[in-house]
């Protein structure tokens, strides 16, 4: 009878940490130019592009920020958990946003259209902001991420002229789980979980909406 609600605590834990390993925000890159090549009018591109592309997007915005945090951990000794403090956390944000920054100058070198070439820039933009914001309050990039996917689906929507509802009803759900996820963890308190949330969001629709991304399509071109 005592065990009970300990396995079940357990058990919250363990899918809770599952759902974190799955919605990365390394991730959200590369599945917003996955759902762009096999959803949107972009399927018809020719498989090769479709394969470079993918290639240097999984390369610089999951290969290389996963190998060197993973190397930075092994060097210094830290555990995962470690990298939670937020006094922890400003060198891996700097390897990432060194690699996506890399990942911009070569997918502007490739001269990939603006609209594909600006989720890189909206997830800079984002982490920048974030790691500003990390001084004095530990948003959730978890959440960020999930806020940028949303932002992006309604940006897209307005580029493209398709009814975003249905998948906005998917990701909403997924963002929900993914913020409780991240609670259950006790990584980041509420506030800190909307707070990265309205971050990621905002950031997207600036980038990528085309009613507001004049200027950062001038900094692209």
């Amino acid at each position: 009878m005592v065990e009970e609600p300990i396995i079940a605590d357990k058990t919250l834990i363990r899918t809770a940490k599952v759902i974190s390993a799955l919605f990365t925000p390394f991730s959200i890159p590369f599945l917003a130019f996955l759902i762009l090549f096999v959803f949107s009018y972009l399927r018809i591109m020719p498989i090769q592009y479709k394969l470079i592309v993918l290639g240097v997007v999984y390369c610089f915005t999951i290969l290389m920020p996963t190998l060197t945090i993973f190397l930075f951990r092994k060097i210094n000794g830290f555990s995962p958990d470690d990298l939670a403090e937020r006094k922890q956390r400003y060198i891996p944000f700097i390897f990432t946003i060194t690699s996506y920054i890399f990942c911009l100058l070569m997918m502007h070198r490739l001269n990939i259209p603006w609209y594909m070439t600006g989720i890189i820039l909206a997830a800079l933009v984002m982490m920048i902001i974030c790691i500003i914001v990390n001084l004095k309050w530990k948003l959730s990039e978890h959440m960020a991420g999930a806020g940028a996917v949303i932002g992006g689906l309604v940006a897209f929507s307005s580029l493209f002229g398709y009814n975003p509802v249905g998948w906005l009803c998917l990701f909403i759900l997924v963002a929900g789980v993914l913020g409780t996820a991240r609670i259950i963890l006790q990584h980041h308190t509420l506030g800190e979980v909307m707070g990265g949330f309205a971050v990621g969001m905002i950031c997207s629709l600036l980038v990528l909406h085309p009613f507001s991304n004049m200027l950062f399509r001038i900094f692209l071109f």
